[in-house]
């Protein structure tokens, strides 16, 4: 029920008809009221407190464009121009304008790019002044080995790579001879990279590290606090060729802690935002073999950030311990708020594999509370998510029968899902529930 329930009693044929004239004069008021208050919120979020604890909108997916290779993000500039631009795993940004695909590139840098299943071009970043500075960060990996590792943390072939770049004279065009390494980090193995990246309400620019590859944290990266890996980054980048760390970091002065990072214990971030009004934290994590996960922080609790996210002593809400000296102890561990398990599955017994963070998703219906949306690649089911008191609840929206590699938001905050055969959708809702006038079985 999205709409208000009523509650009907028999009424003799008098009363019936005199309530009827009633209850279409209440429904039309009701109608004029909301078609009002749907125009007045363009832009905002709505404030109507919902009829019922949680309510849920109905959502189904357009198709936006199609014809690219394992996009894997869609990212907004917010520069005022109302263009997307789309990352192809192998190398290539491309750029919708006003829903074209415009034919050349914005950048391919695919001769740089390891292939591989969790290599690539893995993230885009615009500062928040992007349209007056014209420089933009990306993160792939790297074809070669650029840094050495340690005995701890073996030297691998497919490093990290976050690079600046400037945009041409044509705004369509990045220059490719522009390219600054910014921050280049070893990675043991070719899984489990991250790759996302973007900048926060602060300004600074957030990187998402995996714990470095293979499986159970083999090294021991997460909890490692001189290790960049399962980590979350803040860091000050700009036009200078390297970057600062900003001295409100969390471990800024800690002995034995790479000042760099922002938040530890994650596994392999995929899709980590803050939202864009009220500025609250969500985090996807990729589980090991059983639990997919989404951390949250209110803005008010973020602070300087210093969270640690449990990976690999949790794995979810439950304790995981196949490595030597891992303890379930809890304290000082910021554990999800939802979880779903890889025994869920799909219509088509398509199992969970491996989660997608998403955004905030405001519905036009101006009785429906914000809600996370997020999905898994393998199942293709997209969730949402809202609190309901004092925990959080989630549910089933759809079944995109999409592998689904991100999600993205535009300047308007219209959400947009991406599919790896190379699609890529408008989430919209397929009805609009008024209150007193549509009621759904």
């Amino acid at each position: 029920m999205f709409g208000p329930s009523t509650h009907q009693v028999p009424q003799h044929d008098g009363c019936r008809r005199h309530h009827r004239y009633r209850q279409i004069s209440v429904r039309l008021a009701a109608f004029f009221i909301t078609i009002v208050t749907l125009l007045t919120l363009s832009g905002t979020r709505a404030s109507y407190a919902a009829p019922n604890d949680v309510t849920w909108p109905l959502i189904h997916l357009q198709p936006f464009a199609s014809g690219f290779d394992s996009p894997i993000d869609i990212e907004s500039a917010h520069d005022g121009t109302g263009r997307l631009f789309v990352l192809e795993q192998a190398g290539v940004i491309s750029i919708i304008d006003h829903g074209v695909r415009l034919t050349t590139p914005f950048l391919n840098i695919s001769g740089s790019v390891a292939t591989c299943n969790e290599c690539g071009l893995l993230g885009i970043a615009f500062p928040p002044d992007f349209a007056d500075k014209g420089y933009f960060f990306i993160n792939y990996t790297n074809k070669t080995s650029l840094v050495k590792g340690d005995t701890g943390d073996p030297d691998g072939a497919n490093d990290t790579v976050i690079a600046r770049y400037h945009v041409s004279n044509n705004a369509n065009r990045a220059d490719p001879n522009s390219k600054q390494n910014i921050l280049v980090i070893n990675q043991p193995a070719e899984n489990h990279n991250g790759g996302h990246i973007l900048f926060g309400p602060d300004g600074y620019l957030y990187i998402g590290m995996g714990d470095g590859g293979r499986s159970d944290d083999a090294f021991k990266n997460a909890q490692n606090h001189g290790s960049l890996l399962g980590k979350i980054l803040r860091i000050q980048a700009g036009e200078t060729e390297t970057y600062t760390v900003p001295a409100t970091n969390p471990f800024f002065d800690t002995d034995n802690y790479r000042p760099e990072i922002w938040a530890t214990g994650v596994r392999n971030p995929w899709r980590y935002g803050f939202d864009r009004i009220t500025g609250d934290f969500y985090l996807a994590d990729v589980g090991q073999n059983v639990i997919e996960e989404v951390n949250h922080i209110a803005a008010g609790d973020i602070g300087n950030g210093g969270f640690n996210f449990g990976w690999p002593i949790m794995e979810g809400n439950d304790c995981y311990q196949p490595n030597a000296g891992a303890t379930c102890d809890l304290k000082g561990l910021t554990l999800p708020v939802v979880t779903h398990s890889h025994a869920e599955q799909n219509s088509q017994h398509v199992h969970n594999c491996s989660i997608t963070g998403g955004y905030i998703y405001d519905s036009p219906a101006p009785w429906q509370s914000p809600i996370y949306v997020y999905g898994d690649y393998c199942s293709g089911i997209v969730w949402g998510t809202q609190p309901d008191g004092g925990k959080w609840v989630s549910t089933k929206l759809m079944e995109s029968g999409a592998q689904i590699t991100s999600f993205g938001e535009d300047e308007d905050g219209n959400l947009y899902l991406v599919s790896r055969d190379g699609n890529i959708f408008r989430i919209a809702e397929s009805h609009l529930y008024l209150p007193g006038l549509v009621k759904q079985d």
